[in-house]
């Protein structure tokens, strides 16, 4: 059963490797349970839509069908909602892996259309994340994420003293992050905001500027703490 669970799973992960000390009772729970969801994902079919192999968790929703697109091996954890109703809707590669409880939305206003969402191949989100997309967001390949990220491409206007906040508008930019980046938990990244590729964003960081490639940066506000060529050791608090 390993043998060939191994040889399905490397179509996906072509690194994977069962530990040694895993027990084959945990290996049929892991085949069982990643079979229940590809059976999930296979009633696209009945929705006019080619799943390519999507692991879809339990409770998982998908809004906006025709503007949501996405590659090979899509894994999506339980009670994942996604909404593509957007200007160019939700793109997502490769193998990648959305954690349970996260939100992709694309729009915040139906009236006011956001930009859309797009991410690249081999990105692993945590879970209960909130990715929005009014102003766009872009997630470059191989990022990996820890939970709770939050990213906001949007802000409200607040110069008129005269009317509420929620009836001023808002302004859009947009959110960059690079490829090969490492991004620890509870990170919230604000519109406006470009990350350069093979970057480190410690946990609980609050990111409310640019930053080029290979910086590690931390703090409320983000700050740069050292380049990632400076040191080999990974920056405290900065695990997923």
């Amino acid at each position: 059963m390993r043998r060939l669970i191994t040889a399905i799973v490397r179509r996906r992960n072509s690194a994977f490797v069962w530990p040694d000390t895993l027990p084959e009772s945990a290996v049929a729970a892991f085949a069982w349970q990643h079979a229940v969801k590809m059976l999930r994902g296979m009633s696209l079919w009945l929705r006019g839509r080619n799943p390519h192999m999507m692991l879809k968790g339990k409770g998982s929703r998908l809004h906006g069908l025709r503007q949501l697109h996405w590659g090979r091996f899509l894994k999506l954890g339980e009670q994942v909602y996604m909404n593509a109703t957007s200007i160019t809707g939700i793109t997502l590669g490769h193998n990648v892996s959305i954690g349970a409880y996260s939100r992709l939305i694309a729009s915040g206003s139906i009236a006011n259309p956001g930009v859309g969402i797009r991410i690249g191949n081999n990105v692993g989100i945590g879970e209960f994340a909130y990715l929005g997309g009014g102003g766009g967001l872009e997630i470059g390949d191989d990022c990996i994420v820890g939970q709770y990220l939050s990213c906001h491409p949007e802000n409200h206007e607040t110069a008129n003293p005269n009317l509420p906040y929620r009836l001023q508008g808002v302004t859009r930019e947009g959110i960059r992050i690079g490829k090969n980046c490492w991004i620890g938990s509870k990170v919230t990244i604000l519109d406006g905001v470009t990350i350069g590729n093979n970057c480190v964003i410690a946990a609980g960081a609050v990111v409310t500027k640019s930053f080029g490639d290979g910086c590690i940066i931390g703090g409320v506000p983000a700050r740069i703490l050292r380049n990632v060529h400076a040191t080999t050791a990974h920056p405290q608090n900065a695990s997923l």
